[in-house]
């Protein structure tokens, strides 16, 4: 949590230097010193743990991520809404390879928390779904499916829950 106002106070600090530099004439230093207070601000909204997982998960490597993951030390404190969102889609990606109930605990808390993406609550849903398949839980598997499909609006996830649909059929 003390990260959270560290960053915030040295983007206060390096954008009152870039004014300062502004005030003496050095507008390129300003300049410069505007845009480098950006990052502090930027890893204030966006985490860099999160961010790494997120690639690893992109590149198939999921050890890489579940360790990016494990490096954050109390999400619930250190977190945005938004970060700690992608924080339990992310868990629930990892553990669902091996442990449904836990992944199902995860993507429901992802969804209550608030997941900005469409594709993201997409997948989610599917995910969800899925679940529910493997529980003899038709009817909350179909109507899963449906919101994951409205949500789906690129067709990113149409081949995925064709196949979902077709396996739903056959409980």
């Amino acid at each position: 949590m003390i990260r959270k106002y560290i960053r915030l106070a040295l983007a206060v600090a390096v954008s009152g230097a870039a004014v300062w530099q502004f005030t003496e004439g050095e507008i390129g230093n300003g300049i410069f010193l505007v845009l480098l207070s950006g990052i502090p601000l930027l890893f204030h909204f966006r985490n860099e743990r999160i961010l790494l997982a997120l690639w690893y998960v992109r590149k198939q490597d999921f050890e890489k991520s579940s360790h990016q993951l494990a490096a954050i030390s109390h999400p619930e404190k250190t977190l945005i809404k938004g970060q700690l969102a992608y924080y339990y889609f992310l868990q629930g990606l990892m553990t669902s390879q091996t442990n449904l109930s836990k992944s199902e605990t995860w993507m429901k808390k992802a969804l209550t928390t608030g997941l900005r993406l469409k594709q993201d609550r997409a997948l989610a849903k599917m995910q969800l779904a899925a679940m529910a398949m493997t529980k003899r839980k038709k009817k909350e598997a179909q109507a899963l499916l449906t919101e994951a499909k409205k949500l789906d609006d690129k067709g990113v996830l149409a081949d995925q829950l064709k196949m979902l649909k077709q396996q739903l059929n056959r409980i």
